[in-house]
């Protein structure tokens, strides 16, 4: 495993952080990680009801704290009351609270705002997270989702009021390369690093679903994010990557995490599993550096079906709590 610096931080990150959005349950996969080196571990209040942070707490346990960076985070729904989500003062704090219980631990390392929300005032979040700072329950601050704009709002609000914001988590793959234009280039100057998301594209770039069927079973099953994506002319382009990525001595997840790895701005790939052996296998794409070939190959390979419109980072305006 190799290991990045996030953002203009001292933190260092592995490469490949776990996440158990979708595998909160899946056996095995936690300490598999461990064994490959990831130290850095991805989960929210809302995933799984509480579950997915209840998980981690009992995989954990007895672990040595300070060896990992557990990332949690802040703004789907929890409950059915009007202050059962978004970024405001009682809910931020309320929602904390139970995660560190769930988590079993008395800090979190990263607590991200997950997506903006458009009915609290940025200084009333970030003045809430400074007292966090300061009770010691949170170390750094990320977000999750915001456009460039949203993100110049929440680095004045940091410094303000002393809020260490180092990070940021967008959806980021081959496919998807929407926070290139602007979401990146503002983190690059504000010190921000990227938590890439879904870089497998929901399985996606895995080849897995070459026939354009989600088999009983799989992740993907279980979600509606992966359904848009298999289209049988992008799922014919992504099957030409295989000779790319056999070129290259790796599996296509591998190549596709890799990509993911080159940009500069990039700490790590945040990547889900179904099986031990997916994690390992995932685990191997850290440290790999794909030459210009590589990389020029794979744009002319997907052409058109890459997606770079910055307009699509998007938060939901509203819930109807």
């Amino acid at each position: 495993m190799e290991y990045r610096r996030l953002g203009a931080s001292g933190l260092a990150v592995s490469e490949i952080a776990y996440g158990n959005w979708l595998t909160h349950d899946a056996p095995g996969c936690v300490a598999a990680a461990l064994d490959a080196g990831v130290t850095t571990f991805h989960t929210a209040a809302a995933w799984g009801g509480g579950a997915a942070e209840a998980a981690y707490g009992s995989a954990f346990a007895g672990l040595r704290r300070d060896d990992l960076v557990l990332c949690t985070g802040v703004f789907w729904p929890e409950g059915p009351g009007p202050n059962d989500a978004g970024l405001s003062r009682k809910h931020v704090i309320a929602s904390l609270e139970g995660s560190l219980r769930r988590l079993r631990t008395d800090y979190v390392d990263v607590y991200q705002l997950l997506r903006f929300d458009y009915r609290t005032p940025v200084a009333e979040t970030f003045l809430a997270l400074s007292d966090l700072v300061r009770q010691g329950k949170i170390r750094y601050v990320g977000t999750s989702e915001w456009t460039a704009e949203q993100l110049l709002q929440a680095h004045e609000a940091a410094s303000r009021y002393d809020v260490p914001l180092i990070a940021n988590q967008p959806h980021y793959s081959m496919l998807w390369r929407v926070a290139e234009a602007q979401v990146m280039p503002v983190c690059e100057r504000i010190g921000v690093g990227q938590f890439a998301s879904v870089p497998l594209a929901q399985g996606v770039l895995t080849g897995k679903y070459r026939d354009g069927r989600i088999a009983a079973g799989t992740r993907a099953a279980g979600a509606a994010h992966a359904r848009p994506l298999l289209m049988p002319e992008l799922l014919e382009r992504v099957e030409l990557l295989r000779g790319v990525a056999d070129d290259a001595g790796l599996t296509m997840a591998q190549l596709a995490l890799a990509w993911t790895l080159q940009h500069e701005t990039v700490a790590a790939a945040v990547v889900g599993a179904s099986t031990p052996e997916q994690v390992t296998e995932n685990a191997k794409a850290a440290g790999v550096r794909l030459d210009l070939d590589v990389l020029t190959r794979i744009d002319h390979l997907l052409g058109s079906f890459v997606q770079t419109d910055p307009r699509l980072v998007w938060s939901p305006p509203a819930f109807s709590a």
